[in-house]
Order: structure tokens, then C-alpha cells, then sequence
């Protein structure tokens, strides 16, 4: 018998920002909607979070940016999925993101962005109707 898991999320915050409360706001709430959540925590380069979303078998990766430099790592992420052949695997970004940006890493290939004081519920609704878990 095939056994349906729970959607599995990594969170990452890439760079060299430190301010994390609001990722660690959103794991928590993931969490108790019922996902499986790995914050693998502050400074990760694109590389090691490609690496460990593929050693974890996630099935999104949830980048927080409050630093400008999420057009450049959020596509970094994407190329590397690719190129690893796990672009299976979903990418939401969120945090200090201006309205402009939103959509030019929408047309990158974030599958969604979620702004400043974007609600919770916002985002676990979006994860529950567009991610879908691989079974396993």
C-alpha cells in the first residue's frame, strides 16, 4: 500500500540577511496545518539549498529575502533545479519583495510570491491548493 505524506517544505534565507522571525513565523504555521517542515536556518548559499531540498525529497523550497538580491538567487535556485533534474520541486519566495519584482521572478519561475505582512493563512492555502506531494 502506497502511503500519501504530508507536503514537504524547506525553508531557506539565503545570503547574508539575518532577520528571520517572520520565516520562522511561517515554518510554524506550516507546520500546524500539517506539512513537514526543515528550516535549514540563516546564510545558505543557492548550492547547499538545492543540495539538501534534494537530499530531503522536498517538494517546495520557500526562500525569505528582506535584502535586494532575490532576483539573483531565486533564479540561481530555479538553473539549479534544472540542471540536477529535480525541477519538480516547487519555489515560493517571500519577504521584503517590491510589487515590480514580483512579477519578473514569477516570469523566472517562482511559482508564487508572497509579500510583506502577507497573512499566514495566505500562504498555506496556496501551498494546500498548488503543491502537490510526491508520493513516496
Amino acid at each position: 500500500m502506497i502511503s500519501k505524506r504530508t507536503i514537504k517544505v524547506l525553508l531557506a534565507k539565503p545570503g547574508l540577511d539575518g532577520h528571520d522571525v517572520g520565516l520562522k513565523v511561517v515554518a510554524s504555521a506550516l507546520r500546524d496545518a500539517g506539512m513537514e517542515v526543515l528550516y535549514v536556518g540563516l546564510r545558505q548559499t543557492p548550492e547547499s539549498i538545492v543540495k539538501t531540498a534534494i537530499a530531503e525529497d522536498v517538494d517546495v523550497i520557500g526562500l525569505s529575502f528582506h535584502s535586494f538580491d532575490h532576483k539573483v538567487v531565486a533564479p540561481k535556485v530555479i538553473r539549479l533545479l534544472k540542471e540536477n533534474n529535480a525541477s519538480h520541486i516547487a519555489v515560493i519566495v517571500g519577504g521584503s519583495i517590491l510589487r515590480k519584482d514580483a512579477e519578473t521572478l514569477k516570469e523566472m519561475g517562482v511559482n508564487e510570491v508572497f509579500g510583506p505582512e502577507t497573512p499566514t493563512e495566505n500562504i498555506i492555502s496556496f501551498m494546500q491548493d498548488n503543491i502537490r506531494p510526491r508520493e513516496g
